[in-house]
């Protein structure tokens, strides 16, 4: 890979020569503008204001407009004999966890790869480092002719450089969104889990662009001389109109399900599935409809499971305390009539002892 950026990091007292490569690449569809009537590509050419030529590149500069509107003429020495550390050094600020850095203040991404073989221990030094902390470097770099924020951590292997916006380029939120009081009640949320629950992962190796492919297609054929299928495609769901949240949330359950289904089926039980009758499909439609809403019984079961359990726990405890007092109640009880019937024998005893006495007499 071809680096677009030479330099080093400053780790403390500690420099690694590093190469900044691309970590990405764009694969989308470039159209170039043509004239419709011969077929001719329209090209823009860079023409001077003053004196209406076009103006070859070496003769093309840099100017910085000014408030008052003056352009000062800025060179590439004048761009270089900036007093800039980060001119040609990645600074290291610091070391936070990753979670303390919001993905909306990421912008490109980039490998930095080790220059010579005099980096590679300091460049595994800090790869270790940042493994065993589980932080991620904060640092500042000039890149493209101006200064960024930027994110080092670890991909894999190798060192990853995430260029950073500004704290003050993030637009504020506030109108964003919905201002007004709303409402979600608990079996629309539990409509909306058993739709999560649905879909189930993803898998980002089986992703891929669908427009482009097709788009692909579309210009072969009709490089080729023919005419493309005209596909019907279903019309957007967003009419406008207000809908039931709870019937859409339960059709989404629905075609998730049997989505999911024709993807695990095989290609012999589909071919079975294509042959059935329309009452048989009618069937499958309300045996997913049942699963749609035991998924969502099930995650509402689940809520109430745990709220029981947590009152029954209470409850428990209670019930122990008041078994515990009868319990020392009834061995009071117990003790009382112990002791009184004792003294009811000794009593019978003395008696008996009386009457003996006066037979002798």
């Amino acid at each position: 890979m071809r680096s677009i950026w030479k330099g080093s990091i400053s780790f403390g007292l500690v420099t690694i020569p590093i190469k900044v490569v691309s970590a990405t690449e764009n694969h989308s569809v470039s159209f170039r503008q043509v004239h419709t009537v011969d077929g001719g590509q329209i090209r823009y050419r860079k023409v001077c204001e003053l004196d209406e030529e076009e103006v070859p590149r070496e003769e093309i500069g840099r100017a910085y407009r000014t408030e008052d509107g003056r352009s000062v003429l800025l060179s590439d020495d004048d761009l270089a004999a900036l007093p800039l550390p980060t001119a040609r050094t990645v600074e290291i600020l610091g070391f936070v966890p990753a979670e303390q850095i919001d993905p909306i203040q990421l912008d490109r991404t980039y490998y930095l790869a080790a220059d010579g073989k005099r980096a590679d221990k300091p460049y595994v030094l800090l790869r270790e480092a940042l493994t065993r902390s589980g932080k991620v470097a904060v640092a500042k770099l000039a890149l493209r002719a101006r200064e960024s924020l930027a994110m080092v951590r670890v991909y894999e292997d190798a060192l990853a450089l995430h260029t950073m916006l500004w704290p003050d380029e993030i637009r504020p939120v506030s109108g964003v969104a919905p201002e007004s009081r709303v409402t979600v009640r608990d079996a629309e949320l539990d409509m909306a889990d058993a739709l999560m629950e649905t879909l189930g992962e993803l898998d980002f190796g089986e992703l891929h662009d669908e427009y482009r492919e097709a788009l692909e297609e579309l210009a072969e054929a009709k490089a080729e001389g023919a005419e493309p299928e005209a596909v019907g495609r279903e019309p957007a769901a967003g009419t406008g109109k207000l809908v039931d949240l709870m019937s859409v949330l339960e059709r989404s359950v629905q075609e998730a399900a049997q989505s999911r289904e024709a993807g695990e089926a095989t290609v012999h039980e589909l071919d079975g599935r294509r042959g059935r009758s329309a009452s048989g499909g009618g069937a499958a439609k309300g045996t997913t409809r049942g699963a749609a809403k035991g998924a969502a019984k099930k995650t509402a079961a689940k809520k109430a499971a745990t709220k029981k359990s947590a009152a029954k726990k209470a409850g428990q405890g209670k019930a122990g305390g008041a078994a515990a007092s009868r319990g020392k109640k009834a061995a009071g009880a117990q003790g009382a009539a112990k002791k009184t019937a004792s003294g009811k024998a000794s009593a019978k005893k003395t008696g008996s002892r009386g009457s003996s006495s006066r037979k002798t007499a």
